[in-house]
């Protein structure tokens, strides 16, 4: 499981490289993985300091570093 989440999360990062910035929601939507493992993913990404999460007050965003 650990590689297919580190797959999740490159996909992750390339989207956002993309895009620039999207809704969490976005992200895991376009992740076409099992929710799970998107939300695994975005930690990863958050832990190894890859991303950064924002409010707006009604959503949470995120985008690269």
């Amino acid at each position: 499981m650990h590689e297919r989440v580190g797959e999740v999360a490159g996909y992750i990062w390339r989207y956002l490289e993309e895009v620039g910035e999207c809704s969490v929601s976005e992200a895991v939507k376009q992740a076409d993985s099992p929710q799970s493992k998107a939300y695994m993913a975005l930690g990863w990404l958050a832990r190894e300091d890859k991303i950064v999460f924002e409010s707006d007050g009604r959503a949470t965003r995120v985008r690269l570093q």
